[in-house]
C-alpha cells in the first residue's frame, strides 16, 4: 500500500534505523492550498519554502490520495468532513498528482481491470512489490529516494510478511555489476535501486504538465463508442455540461447496439482532476441481472491533453467484473467515422452489406468517395445518413488478410475491420479469470466468457505477434476439471455456465454435499468448441480458458468515493 503514517515514528520522521543519516535532499514540491495545511498541518510540518514533511515528496493519482487520507483518519484520527477530504484530494492532485504521460501506463488500476500485468520486470520486483499488490499501486506514486526508502519502513511496520519479503535475495541476474558474489542484494535493497529510478519525485512529463495544466473544458457534444464482453459494440452521443464546479459535470449518453439496434440511455456525474483524469458515476434505467447494461456504474477515463478525445472504462458488480470499454471524440463539422458492422470480412465475399456509423457523414456520397481499403470495392450506396452509410462491397478473393482503414471524405477509421481468409484457431477470452462464491452473506463474482477466432499471420504460426484477430465467434461452452487435486469434483460445485458463456458461481460456505464439507471453491477449465470453424482434419476447433472460482473479498480496499 503506497501511502504513509504519521503514527510510525521513523516513517514520520528520519526513516528508520539509519536515523539521523537520512536526510531529505531532493527539492519539494511546495503546499499553496489553505485548506491542506489547515487539515494536514498538525502532523506535517511546514518549511519557510512551504514544503511539507512527507507530502511535498510524493505525486500520485486521486485514488491515492484519497487512500492516504483514509489512513489518516484510522490511524492518526484526522477529523475531517467528506467535503474537505473530496477538496484536498482534488488540490493535491492538481499539485502533487501524475501527469497525463504517466496516468495512462497504470489508468487499469482505477478502471479496475482484472488482467495479467506484463510491466514488472523481473521476478524480485515481483516479489518485492506485486506479490501482495498489483504493480500499478507503486507505479501510480512518484516519490523522492527517502520517501520510497520510508515507505519500505513502513510496509515492514504494518505488515509482518513485508520483512521477509525484502530479506529475500534477489535473483542472481539482477545482482549489481562488481558486487562481492558472497554479499548478495535481497529483495528490499533492489527495490530501492529500481523505483526511485521509474518513480522518481521531479520528471520532464510533470514538470511541462504543471505549466500546461489548465481547467477542463469538457461541455458540448461527444461521440461514444463502446464495447461489452458477450454483448458486442455499441456507438453514441455522450453530452456533457457543466456542474457546480469548473471541473464538474453532468452527462447524459445514448448508446445503440451495433448487434441488435437496442438503444440504451443513461446519466451521471463527474469530476476532472488535474485537468484530464475523469472520475465519475452514472446510471440508467435499472438493473435487473448482474450484467444488466443499464446498472449504476462508475467510471474511469483518461482525457488527451488537447481535451479532444478520451479513453477509459465504465464499470460495475460488487467486484467491478462488468464494464464498458469507452473511446470518446469530440463531435465537431468535420465528418467521423466511429465504427463499422458487422466488422470481419472474408476475401473472395461478394455483394456484403457494410454499415459505416460516423457523425457528420456526407448526405449524398459517391462510390468514389468511401474507401474500404486495398482489396475491398464499394459497389453500391445503399442508403445514406448524416449518421450511417449503409454499402455494398466485393472483396477480391486475393485480399491480403488484415485490418483495413475506413476513409470517407477526410474522415478516416483506423483499423476499422479485418479481412480474412480463414480462421486457423480460437481463444477462449478471458484466458486466465477469477470468480467469486457468494449469494449468502457476500455478493457473488462473476464471470463472461468470449470465443474470438484467429487467422495466422505471414509466418503461418499461431500465437505470435503477426496473427489477425478476425472477432468473436459463435461457440458451444462447458466446464472440464483442472486437475489440481483428485476427486475434488470442481465442475459439479464451483458454479454453472450458460449457453452464452456467461458463468454463475455457487454460494459461499462449507458444503454437507462435498468431500470433506468444503467450500465450493475449485479450478476449472473453461472449454470454447466453435460451431462452425474446424481445424485441417474437420474437427471443430476448441480452446480453454483457465479460472479460479474462489472465496469472496472478505475487505475491500477501494475508493468509491473519488468517482462521486
Amino acid at each position: 500500500m503506497a501511502l504513509f503514517s504519521a503514527s510510525v515514528v521513523f516513517a514520520q520522521a528520519d526513516g528508520g534505523p539509519d536515523g539521523a543519516t537520512m536526510k531529505e535532499t531532493e527539492a519539494g514540491i511546495p503546499v499553496a492550498d489553505p485548506l491542506v495545511k489547515e487539515k494536514c498541518g498538525a502532523c506535517h510540518s511546514a518549511d519557510a519554502k512551504g514544503n511539507m514533511t512527507r507530502i511535498s515528496w510524493v505525486r500520485t493519482t486521486p485514488e491515492g490520495w484519497s487512500q492516504a487520507i483514509k489512513r489518516m483518519v484510522s490511524l492518526n484520527g484526522l477529523s475531517i468532513t467528506p467535503e474537505e477530504s473530496r477538496a484536498i484530494v482534488k488540490s493535491l492532485s492538481s499539485s502533487h498528482g501524475l501527469a497525463p504521460e504517466e496516468a495512462r501506463p497504470v489508468m487499469y488500476l482505477p478502471e479496475k481491470r482484472m488482467l495479467d500485468e506484463t510491466n514488472i520486470p523481473n521476478e524480485t520486483m515481483r516479489g518485492a512489490c506485486a506479490a501482495c499488490h498489483s504493480f500499478a499501486q507503486p507505479l501510480s506514486w512518484r516519490r523522492s529516494k527517502l520517501e520510497w526508502k520510508q515507505l519500505q519502513d513502513l510496509h515492514v511496520a504494518l505488515y509482518s510478511q513485508a520483512d521477509a519479503q525484502y530479506r529475500r535475495p534477489a535473483e542472481d541476474s539482477e545482482q549489481p555489476a562488481g558486487r562481492d558474489p558472497k554479499d548478495k542484494m535481497n529483495r528490499g535493497e533492489y527495490a530501492l535501486t529500481y523505483m526511485p529510478k521509474v518513480a522518481p519525485l521531479h520528471t520532464p512529463e510533470w514538470a511541462a504538465w504543471s505549466a500546461r495544466q489548465r481547467n477542463p473544458r469538457l461541455a458540448g457534444e461527444w461521440l461514444v463508442v463502446a464495447s461489452v464482453p458477450g454483448k458486442g459494440r455499441f456507438v453514441g452521443d455522450y453530452v456533457v455540461a457543466p456542474g457546480k464546479a469548473a471541473d464538474e459535470f453532468t452527462t447524459q449518453v445514448t448508446l445503440r447496439s451495433l448487434a441488435d439496434g437496442t438503444t440504451i440511455s443513461r446519466s451521471g456525474t463527474g469530476i476532472v482532476y488535474a485537468g484530464y483524469s475523469w472520475r465519475g458515476s452514472s446510471q440508467g434505467t435499472g438493473a435487473a441481472r448482474p450484467d444488466d447494461l443499464t446498472s449504476a456504474a462508475r467510471e474511469a477515463m483518461w482525457f488527451a491533453p488537447d481535451q479532444q478525445s478520451a479513453t477509459g472504462r465504465w464499470f460495475w458488480g460488487s467486484y467491478q467484473e462488468f464494464g464498458y470499454d469507452v473511446k470518446l471524440v469530440r463531435a465537431t463539422a468535420a465528418p467521423t467515422v466511429l465504427a463499422v458492422a458487422p466488422g470481419p470480412v472474408k476475401a473472395g465475399a461478394k455483394a456484403v452489406q457494410v454499415r459505416i456509423l460516423g457523425n457528420n457523414l456526407p448526405a449524398a456520397p459517391g462510390v468514389a468517395d468511401i474507401d474500404l481499403g486495398e482489396g475491398v470495392s464499394v459497389t453500391k450506396i445503399v442508403s445514406a445518413t448524416p449518421k450511417e452509410l449503409v454499402v455494398t462491397a466485393d472483396i477480391a478473393p486475393g485480399a491480403t488478410s488484415g485490418p483495413r482503414d475506413v476513409s470517407i471524405a477526410g474522415a478516416v477509421l483506423e483499423q476499422a475491420f479485418p479481412v480474412y481468409r480463414k480462421i486457423d484457431y480460437i481463444k477462449a477470452t478471458p484466458e486466465t479469470s477469477l470468480a467469486r462464491l457468494g449469494g449468502v452473506k457476500f455478493p457473488k463474482g462473476y464471470q463472461q466468457f468470449e470465443a474470438i477466432g484467429y487467422e495466422n499471420g505471414l509466418d503461418g504460426k499461431p500465437n505470435t505477434a503477426d496473427d489477425i484477430a478476425v472477432g468473436p465467434v459463435p461457440a458451444d461452452w462447458s466446464m472440464q476439471e483442472f486437475m489440481s487435486v483428485y476427486y475434488d469434483d470442481d465442475t459439479k460445485y464451483v458454479g454453472a455456465l450458460s449457453p452464452t458463456a456467461f458463468f454463475t458461481p455457487a454460494e459461499e460456505g462449507p458444503n454437507p454435499a462435498r468431500r470433506f464439507g468444503r467450500n465450493n471453491y475449485g479450478e476449472v477449465w473453461v472449454v470454447a468448441t466453435a460451431k462452425n470453424e474446424r481445424d485441417k482434419f474437420g474437427k471443430p476447433l476448441s480452446a480453454r480458458s483457465y479460472m479460479v472460482v474462489t472465496v469472496p473479498l472478505y475487505k475491500m480496499i477501494d475508493q468509491p468515493e473519488v468517482s462521486r
